[in-house]
């Protein structure tokens, strides 16, 4: 139910003035004009104060996979606030040992322990750290394709373009991973581009020495930069290369875990099992800033007599790990991974395979409620479409009341896992109508 502070867009106007007066934001210019004000969001949809509604088609920065103002969530978060808000991280805490089970339960088999963090970089931060320690190695193995966080090892590990702004740490090698519809290996099939991608990053873990190598780090499904779901045999072979050299395997399920592929984790649609997993976003839905590093039973020994010279004030902080528990809960008693599963399979794959009809259509890929609809001025070259191009595809969407998620050329279609079979059919005819209107 909307809030009190609905159909007063005299509040919108002046949001956006103290907005642009005394907020910094992240990755833009700090006059870009920033209109879209959110004042309350129930389930898949949010508002203004003007009252006008969005069908959330971004789930926020791909996190609120249940979906907002989750009642059984916002209660134990409550209930946690009257109980205990802050607790220090060395001390022991029922909540914290409750989130660690529940986010456990969906770990792959052999993974024993969780470091809680505040957020999905400083999970990939100790991640790392872990791989390097229990080596004694120092060079990370990542993707040019990838987003990891914006801390000092994670942004390094990072590939796309925010990484050259802000390369600090030392020891980071990247490799090019599988994008068919890109290939860099001149590849005319999946299992080509599987092959030469796995043929490539051995060459480069070859060429660096392979005893200098601690991690090998992947996002399971790269998600800011595309939605690039792996071809089969992929990761598994990655795995291969991790065993052949002594290197140890961290799969970031960030943004593609809790829900979002249809499955608990994404790595579960694949035949692989990492040493070590980063999470954050969906695991609670961002509720709270939440993030951590599930552990492998041989890496988590390793510091059974060992100090490990890390940590983190609010790690494990009660509010957000009752915010996990009542998530992880509630997902699996309503079914929600189920249903993100059903909802991409049976409405959002159809519908948005039907949008190659349009001409600015490139191509189509995703699973589950995480998808991309790339976009390109010519189909046979396939060049990316202008920025101006995009500007007017998003907003066209939020004229018709959807909050699309825009990243370069692509429309990422991400949904909260919760989404029905109407409102994801609403949501796609909105995109076709918007990407028409473009076309024309």
């Amino acid at each position: 139910m909307m809030n009190d502070t609905t159909n007063t867009p005299d509040l919108d106007a002046q949001a956006v003035a103290d907005d642009h007066a005394h907020v910094f934001h992240s990755w833009m210019a700090q006059g870009a004009p920033r209109p879209f004000v959110v004042a309350g969001g129930e389930g898949c949809w949010v508002w203004n104060h003007a009252g006008k509604r969005f069908l959330d088609f971004s789930s926020q920065l791909v996190n609120t996979n249940i979906g907002h103002q989750h009642p059984a969530v916002v209660k134990a978060i409550c209930d946690q606030a009257s109980t205990l808000a802050t607790v220090a991280p060395a001390t022991v805490s029922t909540a914290r040992n409750a989130a660690a089970e529940a986010v456990l339960e969906h770990a792959p088999q052999g993974f024993t322990k969780v470091f809680f963090t505040n957020a999905g970089a400083d999970a990939v931060e100790n991640a790392i750290r872990l791989a390097r320690l229990t080596t004694g190695r120092e060079k990370v193995i990542s993707s040019y394709r990838s987003y990891h966080g914006n801390t000092g090892a994670a942004i390094t590990a990072t590939g796309d373009w925010r990484r050259s702004h802000n390369e600090y740490a030392r020891g980071h090698v990247h490799v090019f991973t599988p994008y068919l519809y890109r290939t860099e290996f001149w590849a005319t099939s999946p299992e080509q581009e599987c092959e030469r991608a796995l043929h490539h990053m051995e060459r480069v873990i070859q060429a660096e020495g392979p005893a200098s190598v601690a991690a090998i780090l992947l996002e399971s499904v790269p998600g800011s930069v595309g939605v690039l779901v792996p071809p089969p045999g992929y990761l598994s072979g990655v795995r291969e290369i991790a065993d052949r050299y002594g290197i140890v395997l961290i799969l970031d399920e960030v943004m593609a875990g809790f829900g979002r592929t249809g499955s608990w984790l994404a790595l579960d649609l694949f035949d692989v099992r990492p040493d070590l997993v980063t999470f954050a976003k969906g695991v609670n839905s961002g509720y709270v800033p939440a993030g951590g590093v599930m552990i492998s039973a041989p890496i988590a020994q390793a510091f059974d007599e060992r100090v490990f010279p890390g940590g983190l004030t609010y790690s494990g902080h009660p509010l957000a790990m009752a915010s996990i528990v009542a998530t992880l809960k509630a997902m699996k008693d309503e079914g929600v991974v189920d249903n993100a599963a059903r909802v991409g399979a049976d409405v959002l794959g159809p519908a948005l395979a039907g949008l190659l009809d349009n001409r600015l259509v490139g191509e189509v890929r995703g699973v589950g409620v995480f998808w991309a609809v790339e976009l390109v001025a010519e189909p046979q070259t396939r060049q990316p479409v202008a920025m101006d191009v995009m500007g007017k595809v998003k907003a066209a969407c939020l004229s018709r009341g959807l909050l699309p998620f825009v990243v370069e050329n692509r429309i990422h279609v991400a949904p909260p896992c919760i989404i029905t079979a109407d409102e994801a059919s609403l949501g796609v005819g909105i995109l076709a109508d918007a990407l028409d209107e473009a076309a024309r």
